[in-house]
């Protein structure tokens, strides 16, 4: 798919690995743990070994995705 045919998607042209990235900057590994009941956040946290556990479960990397898009649409709001 081209820019053109999902000019909307805030998930377009993002690696999982800049979503997780970003994720671990705003809230901390602590943080997402809390949101997203996942060992690989809670213990022995690393962006490595979190990439390994999403790319091979769908639905953890869903819930990643979710959050991320979560997270957007609230900082958008404060800033608007």
């Amino acid at each position: 798919m081209s820019d053109q045919e999902q000019p909307r998607n805030p998930l377009h042209g993002l690696t999982l690995e800049q979503l997780l990235t970003d994720l671990v900057d705003h809230y901390g590994w602590d943080g997402l743990a809390q949101r997203i009941a996942l060992r690989c956040f809670a213990q022995n946290p690393s962006i490595a070994s979190s990439l390994k556990v999403l790319r091979k479960t769908p639905w953890a990397r869903e819930k990643v995705e979710g959050l991320y898009l979560y997270t957007l649409r609230q900082s958008r709001r404060q800033d608007g």
